[in-house]
């Protein structure tokens, strides 16, 4: 047994490196997180690498096995693995990959990681809040005490189906972030349905939910909910005609993509106020100062916050790291990212 002890502290200590914006990156990564990176390996420089050409980001790449990114990361090319010829490992402390890493990190085989996962706790928290103060008409009630300032008043809405009970919430995409919506609707009084073509009818009844087709979901829902990835096939989803297909008074959340709608069109119902919405993400992801979506009264508009913001962040940096903890210790990974199904993700 000595032998192999001595064998294995003979063994070089892997080299791991940072990649990421600090100012995007901030609260991810907390002082524990960085003494537990250090007694797994040597970090051969604190400051984050915020660029792949320079000479400081040559000399570190040459040498890491792990590279530990985050929000800002700049893109991982042929070019760059070249400078990093050791590299095994990549584990991003935030949610999609899908914007910095390129093919060939997969074709290298490259290991690659995320925080989505962690991500979707708060970002599930939030919706869930949303749905709940939508079946509740928190809009309408807000409104009219607003303009009317007397409480005598809340009772021309209560005539209107207000409440959480036996309401229908539409879940388009129950994704990661999808499904834990799911699971936290559980002690309520709803019924959830949902649309996904990829959802077999098998998964769809262990969630306990309804997949039916696309118009159905949102014709039926009091509440729709967007969970679907951005992609081609999924560009302006909700478009003019199915935009009227919801409810009067239904009410949208989007805290996925804002592509998945058009936005165009979305305003137009908004400036109407036939339906509410709680927007989180848009196209652009900042609106024109001129969009009356900052001011109407059945718009929640808040800057893409449903996703982890202060301390929150910190689950980012725990999963990461305990991504590179089992990696360096050969133990089955648990938020591995597949080639395979990396075009599916949000």
């Amino acid at each position: 047994m000595a032998a192999i002890t001595s064998v294995a502290a003979a063994l070089p200590r892997p080299k791991l490196a940072l990649a990421y914006r600090p100012a995007l990156a901030r609260d991810v990564f907390a002082a524990e997180h960085m003494r537990r990176l250090h007694s797994l390996s040597d970090v051969l420089d604190l400051d984050p690498l915020q660029a792949f050409d320079d000479d400081r980001a040559k000399s570190i790449l040459s040498e890491i096995t792990v590279l530990v990114t985050g929000w800002g990361c700049p893109r991982i090319d042929a070019a760059v693995l070249r400078r990093a010829p050791h590299l095994r490992m990549i584990a991003h402390a935030a949610g999609t990959v899908k914007s910095f890493i390129a093919p060939e990190v997969f074709d290298a085989g490259i290991v690659v990681t995320n925080a989505a996962a962690a991500n979707a706790i708060p970002v599930a928290e939030f919706t869930l809040a949303a749905i709940l103060f939508s079946n509740k008409n928190v809009f309408g009630f807000q409104d009219l005490y607003r303009r009317k300032r007397d409480q005598t008043h809340p009772e021309q809405l209560t005539d209107e189906p207000v409440g959480n009970w036996h309401k229908t919430v539409g879940i388009i995409g129950p994704s990661r972030i999808g499904r834990r919506v799911i699971d936290l609707l559980r002690p309520f009084d709803l019924s959830v349905v949902v649309h996904d073509p990829y959802l077999s009818a098998a998964e769809a009844s262990a969630l306990g939910v309804i997949n039916l087709p696309l118009d159905d979901v949102i014709g039926r829902a009091d509440v729709l909910s967007l969970h679907a990835p951005a992609l081609d096939s999924t560009r302006h989803m909700i478009d003019a005609r199915r935009l009227a297909l919801l409810r009067d008074g239904c009410t949208l959340i989007n805290t996925a993509r804002g592509s998945l709608v058009d936005q165009a069109a979305l305003t137009r119902e908004l400036v109407s106020r036939r339906i509410c919405a709680v927007i989180d993400v848009t196209e652009p992801e900042v609106l024109p100062a001129t969009s009356p979506l900052y001011d109407l009264p059945n718009v929640l508009l808040t800057p893409h916050i449903a996703g982890a913001v202060g301390h929150e962040r910190e689950r980012l940096g725990e999963m990461a790291v305990a991504e590179v903890e089992r990696f360096l210790k050969g133990e089955p990974l648990a938020y591995q990212i597949a080639a395979a199904t990396l075009h599916l993700q949000a």
